[in-house]
């Protein structure tokens, strides 16, 4: 009877599927709820449990071991890393290209553009780390070929990732330099374009071409959300959040 009970325990235990853990990008975390909703649609059964950093500490701990089965990576440096140290067992393909925007909680002149930094009533200006963020860095080159980077460089506040400088933006800076993505959350809707914000434009920084991969301890469940990732559904929901075109 015991053996019976505890085959029967065992047989559930086998039943309930294990989520597929995944390590994401910060700046992906406003599309990810839609993402995983569509993907549950067809697949019910397979539930994401979603991890979110900085692009350069996730890799970190995917290189340590950690128990990721898939990464959505900011730019294309890190799982081009990971897979030439054959941690990914895939490729390196873009699944979105990221944007930068100029944000601040308090409305501002945006007609003036980046050189609005320049203003004495600018004094912090928020920025994700360009070590460990490939959006810092993007804002930093944006900066350079701008040449403002050496008159305001002293206004920085440095934030983990690209989610935390749209914290910093709102409570401990002036304005901000953060995913354009995360203007299109829901959250975002009091902030309006042109008042709160302005996009960076594209020609003063390289197109943020995101890559993914599946890693070594990935699951059948994992490879499925990577084809998902890759589907043109969720192309449509990227573009939704202000992700990329490309030829833009």
């Amino acid at each position: 009877m015991k053996r019976m009970v505890l085959t029967l325990f065992m047989l559930c235990v086998g039943l309930i599927a294990k989520p597929v853990n995944i390590a994401v990008a910060a700046n992906v975390s406003y599309a990810m709820d839609d993402l995983i909703e569509e993907f549950q649609k067809q697949n019910p059964k397979i539930k994401i449990r979603v991890t979110l950093g900085s692009s350069g500490k996730l890799t970190a701990q995917i290189s340590r071991g950690a128990p990721y089965e898939l990464f959505m990576s900011a730019n294309m440096l890190y799982p081009n890393s990971l897979y030439e140290k054959n941690i990914a067992i895939t490729k390196p393909l873009v699944y979105a290209k990221g944007g930068l925007a100029l944000f601040g909680s308090k409305e501002l002149d945006l007609s003036k553009g980046l050189s609005i930094l320049e203003q004495k009533s600018v004094k912090r200006v928020a920025i994700a780390n360009p070590k460990t963020a490939p959006y810092g860095k993007a804002s930093i080159e944006a900066l350079r070929n701008a040449k403002l980077y050496e008159k305001i460089k002293d206004k920085f506040v440095y934030a983990e990732s690209v989610s935390q400088a749209v914290v910093y933006s709102i409570s401990a800076a002036d304005v901000g330099f953060v995913a354009l993505s995360a203007l299109y959350s829901p959250k975002m809707k009091a902030y309006k374009k042109g008042k709160n914000w302005v996009e960076v434009e594209h020609f003063l920084y390289e197109p943020i071409e995101q890559g993914v991969v599946l890693l070594k301890k990935s699951s059948s469940e994992a490879k499925k959300f990577y084809n998902f990732i890759l589907s043109k559904k969720a192309k449509e929901i990227f573009k939704n959040y202000g992700y990329i075109e490309d030829g833009v």
